[in-house]
């Protein structure tokens, strides 16, 4: 379809008309906005950021850090319709199923939905004795008591204290200075000591969270930070967690990372503190953030399933996770059957994994571009091909195949997915399909022809192929000729009379009459071609091919021929348990194909 000559108008936008920057190359001529960008301050007139020394880009990320999932908390809290109990109960049991060890479970204060759902993971027995369950709460003493009576009976718990400390949260919202927001965070952080105190033997720890970290002055957050590690008698076998959140990406990921290396260096007593970070997404730079927090110094990562969370989402554990694992380091949780893992979190949070998300996405793997798809199916064939050389399995061999970061197969997905044909597609990802699913190898030569059969096809139906059409196609277009085409065998045989002299003959119905013929030549199909002029059609065979498309006796064979017709060249196929009836049907499908048939 043609594309639509209409012309589209957008009343809304104004093209940027200003003057090219006098500095700016002659290659780009692009010219301001008149969008008012003035209104919008970078971070470093926003925030202090004192490091200049920094290490963290010469560092390798070479362990895990600490993963804790906040999906039932943080997540929950950015649904449309939040999760109810049976939900939650059911995203709690896959996190524990995977490895999480300390899961944010609720903000028991807030609802009474999320009070239940800690009460029932008490009472239910449902937390292993080496998973924390963490809990939230602001810090006022009302939302603390609640939040303590909520973890009665859990083995191992953590409570999740937070107060906003960033100059213009401390000024608009809670309307009080730094002094005052530094003693309402040590008199709620004092009432939950004591609170916790009141249970002996019960394994409670803490962590504080100063929100919008990356925008509060780094002097107050260690101000605040310390006096709670020495409040709450923190130890190495007992550490404080602080927790360091981009609540609101306002920078490049490069300038948390300095934030949080100048934590890393400055914290009193650093080893009675897990350092934590929160990003969140919105510049879409949560991952790199995360990431680069982590060659900074933090040793815990707070974030969700597939990134959902307020705004633009927390960062996405799932990505962190396999970016490790694709770079050769152990990702302590498991992400074997990737689909299961996506459809449970899909049902609990009511919202879809976008196809194209990594690693998590229907399309992922997938590639439709020809160029990619050939490269991809050759890359699969070297790596069974050196697998096999190495008498290693095949999905424990290294891997180097183009476009695929990680082999499809570890995080339990198929081949089937990797290569789609639609009209982009190549000849290189059609054979590849062909020859996995139905055991095709079509010769280098025939692949443009029929890759130009396909490209038609979808062309003409703007739809993707399955393999399965893929075959039919392969079928109509190269098989089914000899059987209902102009020129068909009534019977036909073959001998051998002496050495290098095969004779051929058979009946040929040609537009409903019959022909017999005879024909002589060095093997069976030249003697066939020589038939072939008892009515009128002269064949040369320029190209053949064939093979077995299983093991063991009874296996079909395919052959394929290039035929010379008159002054047509044309590809046919035959399928057949008889090597001999394949390639006879092959000559065949390619005659009647060329058009050059007449009675």
């Amino acid at each position: 379809m043609a594309p639509s000559s209409r012309s589209t108008s957008f009343p809304t936008l104004r093209t940027p008309s200003g003057e090219v920057p006098a500095d700016a190359p002659r290659w780009n001529p692009q010219r301001p906005s008149a969008m008012p960008h003035h209104r919008y301050l970078p971070a470093h007139q926003r925030v202090a950021l004192p490091l200049t020394d920094r290490t963290w880009p010469s560092r390798r990320l070479e362990r895990a850090p600490l993963w804790v999932p906040v999906d039932l908390r943080d997540g929950n809290q950015a649904l449309a319709e939040p999760m109810d109990s049976e939900r939650k109960r059911r995203m709690f049991d896959l996190m524990v199923a995977m490895g999480f060890k300390e899961i944010e479970v609720g903000y028991p204060s807030a609802s009474r939905t999320d009070f239940d759902f800690v009460r029932h993971l008490a009472d239910s027995g449902a937390v292993p004795d080496d998973v924390t369950v963490s809990v939230f709460t602001a810090a006022r003493q009302d939302l603390i008591d609640r939040t303590v009576a909520s973890v009665e009976g859990l083995p191992r718990t953590l409570v999740h204290l937070y107060t906003a400390t960033a100059p213009t949260w401390r000024d608009v919202v809670l309307g009080r200075s730094r002094t005052e927001i530094h003693a309402l965070i040590h008199e709620a952080a004092t009432h939950l000591m004591r609170r916790a105190e009141q249970r002996p033997g019960a394994d409670i720890r803490f962590e504080f969270s100063p929100e919008v970290f990356n925008l509060t002055e780094p002097d107050f957050v260690l101000e605040v930070c310390d006096s709670l590690t020495e409040l709450w008698e923190a130890s190495p076998d007992r550490p404080v967690v602080h927790n360091l959140p981009a609540t609101v990406e306002t920078a490049t990921p490069n300038v948390y990372a300095d934030q949080i290396e100048y934590m890393d260096r400055h914290l009193a007593r650093r080893a009675s503190v897990v350092l934590s970070v929160h990003p969140h997404n919105d510049r879409g730079t949560g991952v790199a953030c995360a990431e680069l927090a982590v060659l900074a110094g933090a040793q815990r990562v707070e974030g969700c399933l597939f990134g959902n969370g307020e705004r633009t989402g927390n960062v996405d554990l799932v990505t962190l996770a396999l970016n490790l694992y694709a770079q050769g380091v152990n990702p302590m949780v498991d992400f074997s059957d990737i689909d299961a893992v996506r459809e449970v979190v899909e049902h609990c949070t009511r919202l879809p994994v976008h196809p194209r998300h990594p690693y998590g996405g229907d399309l992922v793997h997938t590639a439709f571009s020809g160029t990619h798809q050939d490269a991809i199916a050759k890359g699969l064939t070297h790596h069974a091909e050196r697998a096999a050389e190495t008498g290693v399995p095949a999905d424990q061999a290294p891997w180097a195949v183009p476009y695929l970061p990680i082999d499809p197969g570890d995080i339990g997905r198929t081949y089937e997915e990797v290569i789609r044909i639609n009209s982009q597609s190549g000849k290189g990802g059609i054979a590849h399909l062909l020859q996995v699913h139905h055991g095709l190898d079509l010769p280098r030569a025939m692949r443009p022809d029929f890759s130009g059969a396909v490209q038609h096809v979808t062309d003409t139906t703007g739809q993707e192929l399955t393999h399965k059409e893929l075959f039919e196609l392969f079928r109509t277009t190269y098989i089914t000729p000899a059987l209902d085409g102009p020129v068909t065998l009534e019977s036909w045989n073959t001998a051998e009379p002496a050495p290098g002299e095969h004779l051929f003959s058979c009946t040929l119905r040609v537009d409903g009459r019959e022909h017999v013929c005879d024909g002589t030549g060095n093997g069976p199909l030249s003697a066939f071609t020589d038939a072939l002029r008892g009515i009128g059609v002269t064949v040369g065979i320029l190209g053949y091919a064939e093979h077995s498309t299983a093991t063991g006796p009874g296996s079909p064979a395919v052959a394929y021929a290039e035929c010379r017709v008159g002054d047509v060249t044309r590809w046919g196929a035959g399928r057949d348990t008889s090597v001999l009836t394949a390639s006879v049907h092959a000559v065949l499908a390619a005659v009647n194909r060329s058009g050059r048939v007449s009675s």
